[in-house]
């Protein structure tokens, strides 16, 4: 059964940083693209950051892009993304999603992705 399981969120001063860490089973990571959103109380869910499976280029929203960081394990399963100088308004609930016909390249939307896993909360607050 394919299945996707976030963790690494939790509570973080501004300017912290936080390695969130999304792990794959039942289905091999490296043949997907993998993307990071995120979902804020009242907003809509946004992407913010993807990896491709083939040449593992990367995309990043512009309001992460410098602080953020993504990256894969294809034998661990695992992608993860580092998150640094976070912010208040970073804070959310945070999921990762994969998808093997996906190919990053701009903005993301939850539409391109198949798959997902439940989510880890971030909170970024003094």
């Amino acid at each position: 059964q394919l299945q996707l399981v976030e963790s690494g969120g939790g509570l973080v001063q501004p300017g912290g940083s936080l390695r969130l860490s999304c792990a794959a089973s039942g289905f091999t990571l490296d043949y997907n693209a993998i993307g990071w959103f995120r979902q804020a109380p009242g907003k809509e869910r946004e992407g913010v950051s993807c990896i491709n499976r083939s040449d593992g280029s990367t995309y990043y929203t512009h309001s992460v892009k410098g602080r953020f960081t993504i990256s894969r394990d294809n034998a661990k399963k695992t992608v993860y993304l580092q998150m640094n100088n976070l912010k208040p308004d970073d804070t959310a609930e945070y999921y990762c999603a994969a998808d093997p016909d996906y190919y990053c390249s701009g903005p993301l939307g939850p539409t391109d992705f198949g798959s997902w896993g439940q989510g880890t909360q971030v909170t970024v607050s003094s």
